[in-house]
């Protein structure tokens, strides 16, 4: 019989998800239908598709979900992102990126238009009760934001109120202006579940013991978590004489010394603006104890870039890998079984772990 899993809502009485939890082989599948299957994730930008009538074809969550999307731009310059998937047998339809005049699956010829909408298909003349309203291919939502992609194949949640929650804080940063850095983005392997990676990124509890260089940017007295629907948000003040965001007078922190916004939306996504900037932060799980993180960095002012907070982003992410690969050792103890929350500064963790025991258990 599967376990249930149960996080009080009163953080004050709740105990943490068990260690069964991050060890299960059978949580880990239930975790890939029920959580990830109904995820937005982040496809990337509109660089992707330099002109109209330009398809991208991609996997959804590749090497976990595995599904075969691709990305069109209408004539009208709108995005669309479909099945790559033909309907009559289930080949490939784009195979590489570029202009495509239709979408047309080269196995058999089944012709669709951009849109996906089912054209032509040879040889089905005498086939009856065809073409069928199924024909086409399958369209996914898609939202953009800025110049950011995102879509999802049958999400649990309106990712545009998310967006919009972000955009009260977030909202002024000229996001189009954003410039994809690739030598600051790379990804990362950890010996972990990717749930205690989560974990450790929704709480500032740990910063004065693992992160000194961190510490000493931010007033950890002041640190603040947000929870909402399907996200949270971590506002990192700033310390004395530290990079902070120059605030137009109508935004809600004007005044305030904020040195960077943490966003996490569930169950993978984390958006880390700082004074330079944009570093996202895609947490992929691989197996039961092993996961891919994806830094892809937007910069905006160059000047700013090596100071602050949103400063050296590898040696604090290295500090965070051996603290989470560390627990995911600890937790194989026979001895541990779960915690407890701390009310003062793990609200981002309870709020987490609660959304992972309701669409699990």
């Amino acid at each position: 019989m599967a376990t249930q899993f149960i996080i009080d809502p009163d953080i004050k009485k709740a105990e943490t998800l068990p260690a069964d939890f991050y060890r299960s082989q059978e949580v880990f599948e239930k975790v890939k239908e029920n959580v990830f299957a109904r995820s937005w994730q982040f496809v990337g930008d509109n660089t992707l598709l330099p002109f109209e009538k330009y398809a991208y074809p991609f996997w959804f969550m590749e090497h976990f979900i595995d599904e075969p999307c691709v990305l069109v731009k209408q004539v009208d310059q709108s995005v669309r992102c479909l099945s790559n998937v033909c309907t009559h047998r289930g080949n490939l339809v784009v195979q590489q990126a570029g202009k495509q005049r239709k979408l047309s699956c080269m196995y058999h010829g089944r012709r669709f238009d951009l849109d996906g909408s089912f054209e032509h298909m040879p040889e089905f003349g005498e086939a009856q009760n065809f073409p069928r309203t199924c024909e086409g291919l399958h369209n996914f939502p898609l939202e953009q934001w800025g110049q950011f992609l995102f879509t999802a194949l049958d999400p649990a949640f309106d990712f545009k109120k998310v967006l919009d929650k972000m955009n009260e804080r977030v909202g002024f940063l000229p996001l189009n202006d954003f410039k994809l850095e690739r030598s600051l983005s790379r990804d990362y392997l950890v010996n972990a579940n990717w749930a205690l990676y989560c974990d450790n990124y929704l709480e500032g509890f740990h910063i004065p013991f693992v992160h000194p260089d961190l510490n000493e940017s931010l007033d950890y007295g002041e640190y603040k978590t947000e929870v909402y629907d399907h996200m949270s948000l971590q506002i990192g003040y700033a310390d004395s004489g530290v990079e902070c965001f120059d605030f137009p007078a109508s935004h809600p922190d004007y005044g305030k010394d904020v040195a960077a916004y943490y966003y996490w939306i569930f169950p993978n996504l984390m958006f880390n603006f700082y004074p330079w900037g944009l570093s996202i932060n895609i947490v992929k799980p691989l197996s039961v104890n092993r996961t891919k993180v994806s830094f892809i960095s937007y910069v905006h002012n160059h000047e700013k870039l090596h100071v602050g907070a949103g400063a050296l982003l590898d040696k604090v992410e290295r500090e965070d890998e051996f603290v989470v690969e560390g627990v995911q050792k600890g937790i194989s103890s026979r001895f541990y079984k779960s915690g407890r929350f701390s009310p003062e500064r793990e609200k981002g963790v309870h709020h987490f772990q609660r959304m992972l025991a309701e669409a699990v258990g």
